[in-house]
């Protein structure tokens, strides 16, 4: 609560924290449009493939011509981390980019905010290991979901309470695993002139209703803070805010969780597809437990809203902002050396599932594509089965016919072992197979 006040120190003492961004979608332009507004942070320098859309998208967050001709726009990554920054915003989503970017921030003595939630999920254990004996932060970005319930994660436990359950809400029926790019406007109330003309991707939109999206950011949730993967995967339980201490609580208590101390995603939705009464679609909570009899009395006179028992309650915020919030982790790291979470254990996979059936000699399309949707598994599940990480499903042939609805596995592709990704991924298995919290 003191970061305003360190930043204005710099500030006074002419040293700013300076930002390189690498990806202005999105995320990146929700950023940019609060930086002129951020006194003692500066971002001299934006890496995207296409610079003259990261231009217009600074036009269009507000920057003026002078802010604009004073920085630079490049493709080269690696040009842009070796510079003079402190802090690097990895908000590419390419699992394979984000890891390359965070390790040549690593090695050249840079903290590492990693917007990349896919490339967290794939490596991200290893790579804030690395980061921690090179002495920088890799941290998880704040704004997005993973590092706001990390947040709350901590705040309960930081004051006594035990984590039942903890993790964000989203629109989700089960139908919606096997929806493709073609088809996912009508979910979003939109036609596709509309979202073209919007600068929406298809298929990035459609990772956030097939499932995969929620099975990523469980995934990180879990690595983070040490909480378990539900054993079948995510169940998505139709679930308002009122009602969060009633469902989310273990099923010898009456509730719908497996056991305690798991992530899991209440849906905004009803299985009829009604709206669920005030719903979480936008936002993140925590379910915790009191520890005694006071506590529980505690929750009563002051109105939190509990189960039956009065031993279950919750806490909750019901909207995240993504980039507009994301000067947290950047100024945390660079101010506080702190991250605004990070994963320590392997704990949770996100992997590849067919959304239909599927033949020998088909190329896989990634997160929200046609192909497969990536689900939530206990790690020690997947690699127990050989399960294929949902980060390493693009532009990979398959072996092998797979039914639709089954895990695609390591053997059913056609994966170079020699891949620098790959090889990252299998490095990271070997270091955290079994680790714990």
């Amino acid at each position: 609560m003191n970061l305003s006040h360190l930043l204005n120190a710099r500030r006074a003492a002419g040293k700013p924290v300076r930002v390189s961004l690498i990806g202005a979608g999105k995320f990146g332009s929700m950023f940019l449009s609060q930086v002129p507004h951020t006194p003692g942070l500066e971002v001299p320098v934006i890496v995207d493939l296409d610079p003259e859309r990261a231009r217009e998208a600074c036009r269009t967050v507000g920057w003026d011509a002078e802010r604009i001709a004073a920085t630079s726009f490049v493709t080269d990554g690696a040009k842009a981390i070796a510079g003079n920054v402190e802090v690097v915003v990895e908000a590419t989503g390419n699992p394979a980019v984000g890891i390359r970017h965070a390790r040549a921030a690593i090695a050249a003595g840079k903290h590492i905010v990693m917007v990349n939630v896919e490339a967290d999920v794939l490596a991200g254990p290893l790579l804030a290991d690395e980061a921690r004996k090179a002495g920088v932060v890799y941290s998880l970005a704040y704004g997005d979901q993973p590092a706001l319930t990390s947040e709350m994660v901590d705040w309960a436990r930081a004051t006594g309470f035990h984590v039942v359950a903890a993790g964000k809400g989203t629109k989700y029926l089960p139908a919606y695993h096997d929806v493709t790019p073609k088809d996912v406007w009508g979910h979003y109330g939109l036609t596709a002139g509309e979202a073209q003309s919007a600068g929406m991707n298809p298929q990035m939109f459609n990772s956030f209703l097939d499932g995969t999206k929620s099975a990523i950011e469980m995934a990180a949730i879990a690595n983070a803070c040490g909480l378990d993967v539900p054993t079948g995967g995510l169940l998505f339980p139709p679930c308002g805010v009122d009602d969060l201490p009633h469902i989310m609580r273990p099923k010898d208590k009456g509730g719908a969780l497996e056991k305690s101390g798991v992530v899991e995603v209440v849906s905004s939705l009803e299985r009829d597809g009604r709206p669920v009464f005030r719903d979480l679609r936008w936002g993140v909570y925590v379910v915790l437990e009191a520890p005694n009899d006071y506590a529980a009395d505690c929750f009563r006179q002051y109105g939190l809203k509990t189960d039956a028992s009065g031993r279950y309650a919750a806490m909750y915020k019901p909207y995240h902002l993504i980039g507009l919030e994301l000067n947290i982790s950047i100024l945390s790291a660079a101010l506080r050396g702190e991250p605004t979470g990070q994963p320590h254990g392997f704990r949770g996979d996100a992997v590849a599932v067919a959304k239909r059936d599927l033949r020998a000699g088909e190329m896989l399309d990634g997160e929200g594509g046609y192909t497969v949707w990536g689900k939530l598994m206990p790690a020690a599940a997947s690699l127990a089965a050989g399960a294929l990480p949902i980060g390493l499903a693009h532009k990979v042939k398959l072996k092998n016919n797979i039914a639709h609805g089954a895990v695609v596995r390591w053997s059913d592709v056609e994966i170079d072992a020699n891949d620098e990704t790959v090889r990252t991924r299998r490095a990271m298995e070997e270091k955290f197979r079994g680790a714990q919290l």
